[in-house]
């Protein structure tokens, strides 16, 4: 059972940690809009936002699965 609780909080952690990150990086498009970038540079700023945004999900990934803590304590 502590491994199921254990894999449980990982992917709720990763999933509010991910979301956070997704809206992040939305909001980093956004302000480059605002500040001109020409709309036909846009789907290669979404393309490299989102290469930025894959490479954290894994580090977060790879992280909570090393350092997190047993369900048990």
């Amino acid at each position: 059972m502590e491994g199921f609780l254990r894999g449980l909080s990982i992917f709720l952690e990763w999933l509010v940690l991910v979301a956070i990150l997704y809206f992040m990086l939305l909001g980093v498009q956004l302000i480059l809009a605002d500040l001109g970038v020409r709309p036909k540079y846009m789907r290669g700023l979404a393309m490299a936002l989102a290469v930025v945004g894959s490479l954290v999900a894994i580090f977060l990934i790879a992280h909570l699965t090393t350092f997190y803590p047993g369900a048990g304590g």
